[in-house]
């Protein structure tokens, strides 16, 4: 039924979820059983979407989730979600008592894992070594080869927990293995899941579009009226989406451009009357994502938001793939030279240099978002970093780019203004110590005894 629906993933990749599901099933241990992850990590800046819907009903999420579990013979369920978002954490936790008390468990445990505020924690491998008491990594193994195989309480256990990356064999379908697979599916695709199997696959088809069928819950933030989060029919026209959801364009300015989220091109404001959908704006060379739009008019400088897209993800990266950290910073380094005018036209020759290869050997998406979004800001606004360079622009400052805290009942959004403070090596002294987090984390582990 799940199939039949057409219902895509909702995390960003709008990877069909019957396929996934049956991938996870024809990969199921004969040894061990599978898991059902809940990835409620979110952290795409300008994305609020899974909080609100865990704020306002954590109860489809939990039932899509059960109904997962029952796909794909899974005796665990595990809501993995952050620390830091108390409130879906309180919501969640006494959903599940009033689930169990309700009698709907029926011998699947389900279990709040609250980890990390970092970004790539969300990445479904890394939120897979994080929930087995790793730091948030990504891994090569998919996890419909290689699932969870213990369960830490929280990131405060990374301290001292002694698990180490699992060396298993990885499952082929329908192999005697011990590696069990888990499926991970983000929490607005399981909300839908109940619905469809109440009303049906046809129903769930009678709004949307042929490729992207049902609804979607859009967030919309940066230069409008306000901001916030709405459900839309798939198609809708996305400025209209801005319109409903922000109000439209700040009072006597027009947009020039959309971002969605960090993972792909700018959308040039003449593109607004593009249906939201994961084929209309692949045809346009951009992506819907994780349906989070930050607006940009005419007074933004958008060179300054793309040094401020490529501080956020070099910091983010975790520095397993050196080009990925290093390229990353020294992109950031540029576009931020750019914005003070202190930057020429060997600055923006080394720029697309790096653009070329920041990607290269990378095991996660993260390179490859940079490398779209920087190499987006240059082919469809060149002038904008042509202004720069020539000093006819004035200096900016990059823009602040991070994960929302919140959007309050006004329409304001509250963002991560820490992260601003935050090292490439993921602390918060006052000075960078020069190592990746893959290496100094790996120093601390060593250090600690915890690899022996």
């Amino acid at each position: 039924m799940i199939e039949a629906s057409g219902l895509r993933g909702r995390g960003g990749a709008g990877f069909p979820t019957g396929r996934k599901w049956r991938t996870v099933r024809d990969y199921c241990s004969t040894f061990e059983r599978t898991s059902v992850v809940v990835n409620a990590a979110e952290g795409e800046p300008g994305t609020f979407k899974d909080r609100t819907i865990l704020r306002n009903d954590p109860y489809q999420v939990l039932e899509g989730a059960l109904i997962a579990a029952r796909a794909v013979d899974a005796d665990q369920i595990i809501v993995a979600t952050k620390h830091s978002f108390s409130v879906e954490v309180d919501r969640l936790r006494k959903a599940i008592d009033e689930v169990n008390a309700a009698g709907w468990l029926d011998g699947v445990e389900i279990e709040v894992f609250e980890g990390p505020k970092e970004y790539l924690y969300g990445e479904e491998t890394a939120l897979l070594e994080t929930i087995d008491g790793r730091y948030p990594f990504p891994r090569i193994a998919p996890p419909y080869r290689r699932g969870v195989r213990e369960v830490v309480e929280s990131v405060a256990d990374l301290e001292t927990h002694s698990g180490l990356s699992a060396h298993v064999e990885m499952a082929g379908p329908g192999d005697d293995t011990e590696a069990p697979p888990a499926l991970v599916d983000n929490v607005e695709t399981l909300a839908n899941v109940a619905r469809i199997l109440a009303r049906g696959a046809e129903w769930f088809r009678t709004e949307g579009t042929p490729e992207s069928p049902g609804t979607i819950v859009c967030t919309v933030t940066g230069s409008t009226r306000r901001s916030g989060v709405g459900e839309v029919i798939m198609g809708t026209p996305l400025r209209e989406v801005i319109d409903l959801i922000g109000g439209g364009p700040r009072p006597g300015r027009s947009i020039r451009a959309v971002l969605p989220g960090v993972s792909n091109r700018f959308i040039d404001g003449s593109a607004l009357d593009t249906p939201v959908s994961y084929e209309a704006l692949a045809a346009i060379g951009s992506g819907l994502g994780s349906a989070g739009f930050i607006v940009f008019d005419d007074a933004d400088d958008l060179v300054a938001v793309a040094a401020g897209v490529a501080r956020f993800l070099a910091v983010e990266s975790c520095g397993q793939c050196s080009p990925c950290k290093l390229d990353g910073l020294r992109m950031a380094e540029l576009l931020d030279a750019a914005t003070r005018g202190e930057a020429d036209t060997h600055d923006l020759d080394e720029l697309r240099s790096r653009i070329a290869k920041v990607a290269d050997g990378a095991r996660c998406s993260l390179a490859t978002q940079q490398q779209v979004v920087a190499a987006s800001l240059l082919e469809a606004f060149p002038a904008d970093i042509a202004a720069h360079l020539e000093r006819s622009a004035p200096p900016t400052t990059p823009y602040l780019v991070a994960e929302l805290v919140d959007i309050d009942d006004d329409g304001v959004a509250r963002v991560d203004e820490h992260h601003a403070d935050k090292q490439p090596d993921w602390t918060f002294d006052p000075k960078d110590s020069g190592k990746t987090p893959a290496a100094r984390l790996g120093e601390h582990r060593e250090a600690q005894g915890l690899d022996e």
